[in-house]
């Protein structure tokens, strides 16, 4: 019984699962999200909770542990949603929001545009990047495609990071003392 406690999914009032066949989909007041579990996983909803087990003897349990992560975020984001934030830091660095697109200065000769995916809400504060939506994986991938524009470098710490990211900092180079 212990195992199918760690593998259930407590699932929230407002929230709706409909499971058929290996589909699982999630809807909520956010919106509606969809999943094609592995064959090798059984899903199934009894009295509110959404039980993930291995479909045969022979199946691994890391699909189950991955299916029932993936259902647990689907609930979730639904829900409530997720939230990514960035800064950026540096002199000239500046973001601006145009419609659904970033406008970024990095300090190329030229102004760097990202536009918005399907799904994906950005909110620009000062030079703050706040990236919200119900999908976790595709709200955290959006945010690497972001701070990959101009990474932190670690002399002076210039370049987009996750807020509260820690920079390891170079001494850089010296004066030859003769």
């Amino acid at each position: 019984m212990a195992s199918l406690t760690k593998n259930s999914i407590k699932i929230p009032e407002k929230i709706e699962v409909r499971i058929e066949g290996n589909m699982v989909s999630v809807k909520g007041p956010k919106g509606e999200l969809a999943l094609h579990a592995h064959p090798a996983v059984a899903v199934t909803q009894e009295n509110g909770l959404v039980i993930v087990r291995k479909a045969h003897e022979n199946a691994s349990k890391a699909f189950v542990g991955l299916t029932r992560a993936l259902i647990a975020n689907m609930a979730k984001g639904v829900h409530e949603g997720f939230t990514k934030k960035l800064e950026l830091e540096g002199v000239g660095y500046r973001v601006a929001l145009s419609g659904n697109k970033l406008v970024m200065q990095l300090g190329f000769s030229h102004p760097v545009e990202f536009e918005a995916p399907a799904g994906i809400a950005f909110h620009v504060e000062k030079n703050a990047i706040s990236i919200s939506g119900i999908d976790k994986g595709l709200v955290g991938q959006i945010a690497a495609n972001i701070r990959k524009l101009k990474k932190p470098e670690p002399y002076k710490g210039k370049g987009i990071r996750y807020t509260g990211e820690i920079i390891r900092r170079k001494e850089g180079k010296r004066a030859g003392t003769a």
